[in-house]
């Protein structure tokens, strides 16, 4: 998930350390189908595969008080969990909350925290089955989420991009970080209103997720930014992403995102291929559902066409 704030840069970068973490935590196990690196782990079980994941939300540097409802904070920490599995090619299933408040907070507030998660997760089918409590100086929130693989079906990973897919986004991106700009420069109208509520809970599309990951070589929840999840799917998979900026002015929402980027006084491109925690997909494929911004070539990386580099996302530590 992307700050509301900038911090001091670290020693390393969030790529670096999962890089080498990854190894520390490598052992060889028969079970593990998935390990880390992908949006979700996956574990073989006699029926069905289970996929695992997890994601935290903290206060002031994912959400603030004075920016979001508590209702709006549960959601949002919620969607970042579901969208995980659903790019696994998974359906969710039970979901475990752990937080740690301040204790200085209404009884109302927290229950409505719960009832934000509760919320999203009603809407996939997913239940809530515990967690813990503690107490801390910053209102944190980890949630932890499971899923499972149809029975015939495979989790689809980053790794599955072939040359010649097409690459498909099931919603236009950058809605979110319109919102969060325009949180920050206390900014509000009609289409800006839209794009804050977009950033204080996502509505994730997650039936175009399901349809998508019915036949998707590849796919990956746009969670840090566009370009960042098509740099994870072209490196995974030993391919180049080709994103086509003329297709992408042509996605029905883009007229109205260039009016809330040109209120902002921002590139609608920064927004759109640098902006994060929007929770659309991305996929490679043919002829998925969703739209078209470009295709899978030889090469490695990401390749730009009909636009120029946009500004770089935040991204945790750097």
């Amino acid at each position: 998930m992307a700050s509301e704030f900038p911090e001091a840069k670290a020693r390393w970068s969030e790529r670096e350390l999962i890089r080498n973490i990854s190894e520390i935590f490598a052992e060889a196990n028969s079970d593990l189908l998935v390990p880390i690196g992908d949006d979700a782990a996956v574990v073989a079980r006699p029926d069905t595969p289970l996929i695992v994941t997890t994601d935290m939300a903290v206060e002031d540097v994912h959400f603030r008080l004075d920016w979001s409802s508590a209702y709006q904070i549960g959601r949002k920490v919620a969607a970042a969990n579901l969208a995980d599995i659903f790019a696994m090619g998974g359906k969710p299933k039970y979901l475990t909350v752990a937080m740690a408040a301040t204790g200085n907070e209404e009884l109302e507030w927290m229950l409505d925290v719960a009832r934000g998660i509760a919320h999203e997760a009603h809407i996939v089918g997913a239940q809530v089955i515990g967690g813990d409590l503690s107490k801390s100086k910053k209102i944190v929130i980890s949630i932890t989420a499971t899923g499972e693989i149809g029975e015939g079906k495979r989790p689809i990973l980053r790794s599955g991009a072939e040359i010649g897919d097409s690459i498909f986004i099931s919603n236009l991106p950058g809605w979110s970080s319109a919102g969060l700009i325009a949180l920050q420069r206390n900014i509000h109208g009609e289409l800006i209103d839209f794009a804050i509520s977009e950033h204080q809970a996502p509505s994730v599309d997650y039936e175009n997720a399901e349809q998508i990951a019915f036949s998707a070589n590849a796919l990956c929840d746009i969670s840090d930014s566009l370009l960042i999840q098509a740099e994870q799917i072209a490196e995974a998979s030993g391919t180049c992403l080709e994103i086509d900026g003329d297709l992408i002015t042509k996605h029905p929402e883009f007229a109205e995102l260039l009016q809330v980027a040109k209120t902002l006084n921002v590139s609608v491109f920064d927004l759109i291929l640098s902006g994060g925690e929007d929770h659309c997909f991305l996929a490679t494929g043919h002829s998925l559902k969703g739209f078209e911004i470009g295709k899978v070539v030889a090469g490695s990386g990401v390749r730009l066409l009909h636009v120029e580099t946009p500004q770089p996302g935040w991204q945790h530590f750097l």
